[in-house]
């Protein structure tokens, strides 16, 4: 069993010692459910790495403000950094690419969606994950009903 999910189970005494380990100072309380929370952090982020800085200013940005950003879970979300977009659009070839920060580049200009690249390539307002497959575009309405 890994240490993390030991931390439960352990004696006070190595809690502490855990504590002194990953921490200069000890907190002012002795809150255990608080103790082991840190200590599991420090000890995930040990064997996995830190967060990244964009995510530590996405959530000092939440804590600021208090606002959670809408969590859908859109296909332009789950795009990985450097990831290249082509589509071919009246016999032209276009590369988006997607940065670090989770907006897109296109022909050197950075754009907040895909929709807004999909716009600047077709000059009409278009769904950027339909226009760039990552997603089966929404059907047609048919006229009113009567």
């Amino acid at each position: 069993m890994a240490i993390g999910a030991q931390l439960p189970y352990l004696p006070m005494e190595n809690i502490w010692a855990l504590w002194d380990q990953y921490f200069d100072r000890r907190p002012g309380h002795h809150h255990r459910t608080w103790l082991e929370s840190r200590l599991a952090y420090k000890i995930q982020e040990e064997a996995f790495g830190a967060m990244s800085s964009s995510l530590k200013r996405r959530l000092e940005k939440i804590g600021e403000t208090g606002e959670v950003p809408n969590q859908k879970r859109r296909a332009e979300n789950q795009l990985a950094p450097g990831a290249t977009l082509i589509r071919e659009y009246n016999g032209i070839a276009h590369q988006v690419k997607v940065l670090d920060d989770g907006r897109f580049e296109y022909q050197a200009r950075a754009y907040k969606s895909l929709s807004g690249v999909a716009k600047a390539i077709t000059g009409t307002a278009w769904s950027g994950p339909a226009f760039f497959g990552l997603r089966q575009p929404a059907p047609k309405r048919q006229g009113a009903l009567a």
